[in-house]
């Protein structure tokens, strides 16, 4: 396991990846610490068993990555790896020609518990050692048991890699796993828009008042500058328990803001005479400026819609457990409205659906036209 610190370390690293067909990637974060949350960690293992630990916090620039992801000769191997991709593709503007997913690869095979642990017992009889996910991964050194944890989360990957494919070649699934792996691959990861409405997230957030609505809309906004100000999670500010007790409450004091179950003396010590100004300025918004929520009325589904929507269910419960795959991969409900409005008469038109991949076509395109034709 060797370090990537300097320009020359990663230039070292870099020689030594291109080498190679074929790579493990994972990555750790510190969101359980900061905000907004870094890049802490990027663990790239090679074939023969070396593990590069390369430090975002200490190189400025990781360019020197982007052709050695791009290769399209060079596959790179990922468990459960949608997060670490965007992460990646967001921050560095990093492409992957190919990447094979085994969380993926195990979910094609009916894996129900996809851990990589788990998969790791079931396939190989290998044990990782204890998990370190709630570390802070920015602090640094890293310990003995953070560097061993990081490294055998690619260690294992190419020997289970080959096994899944094993598996799946077995099964005739591979082309299938191959198919959604390029799909992630080229999906596109944009910067994360401020979504203004983001409070009305918050569980219990539409049973309220719209004036208490607003108060809840301004301590979010106050939370925000606090975390980031913090530089802590939005979490240890203030749960969204609390930001509904203290939307609903509405203290104008600080001992009615004792009052509100939940607050921690350490919290309302800190933090009291913030949430006391972000509820006043909630409770002083112009009636015309309170959030109000707009009831929209129902989409009206046709009638012929709704007969192939409710075939295509039907159709997936039975194929799903005929195949032991999760009905969900094999069919998503967002695929069954769309092929439900869509209404494809042929195999050529299912496939122009958005989102309706070429093995679903090829393996259960007709039984598909079959369920839509009998609604």
């Amino acid at each position: 396991m060797r370090w990537a610190q300097r320009p020359a370390d990663l230039g070292e690293a870099v020689g030594e990846m291109t080498a190679v067909a074929e790579l493990a990637l994972d990555t750790e974060g510190d969101s359980l610490h900061h905000y907004p949350e870094r890049l802490a960690l990027l663990q790239v293992g090679l074939p023969g068993g070396a593990v590069w630990l390369v430090d975002p916090l200490a190189l400025d620039d990781l360019g020197a990555l982007a052709p050695v992801f791009a290769e399209a000769g060079r596959r790179l191997l990922l468990h459960a790896g949608d997060n670490d991709l965007a992460h990646l593709k967001r921050r560095y503007a990093f492409r992957f020609a190919s990447v094979f997913d085994t969380a993926i690869a195990a979910r094609f095979l009916g894996g129900r518990a996809l851990g990589l642990d788990v998969l790791l017992e079931t396939y190989l009889e290998v044990r990782l050692p204890p998990s370190r996910q709630k570390d802070d991964w920015s602090v640094r050194p890293l310990t003995d048991a953070q560097v061993t944890y990081a490294a055998a989360d690619v260690l294992h990957l190419f020997a289970l890699a080959a096994r899944l494919r094993e598996e799946l070649e077995r099964a005739g699934r591979l082309a299938w796993v191959e198919e959604e792996c390029a799909a992630l691959a080229a999906q596109p990861a944009p910067e994360r828009a401020v979504d203004p409405d983001a409070y009305l997230r918050v569980k219990g957030a539409r049973e309220l008042t719209d004036r208490q609505r607003a108060v809840l809309r301004a301590l979010w906004e106050r939370r925000e500058t606090l975390a980031r100000a913090a530089d802590r999670p939005p979490f240890k500010v203030l749960g969204e328990d609390a930001l509904l007790r203290l939307a609903q409450a509405a203290p104008r004091d600080a001992a009615e803001l004792a009052a509100v179950p939940g607050l921690t003396p350490r919290a309302i010590a800190r933090w009291g005479p913030a949430i006391l100004d972000a509820v006043a300025a909630g409770l002083a918004v112009d009636d015309a400026e309170v959030p109000r929520l707009e009831r929209r009325p129902r989409p009206v589904v046709p009638g012929a819609v709704s007969r192939r929507i409710e075939a295509l269910r039907r159709w997936r419960g039975e194929a799903a457990e005929r195949h032991s795959l999760d009905p969900g991969l094999l069919l998503p409900n967002r695929l069954i409205a769309a092929i439900g409005h869509a209404g494809p008469r042929g195999l050529e038109q299912l496939a122009g659906v958005d989102g309706v991949r070429r093995w679903r076509v090829e393996t259960f395109g007709r039984e598909i036209l079959a369920a839509i034709a009998g609604a």
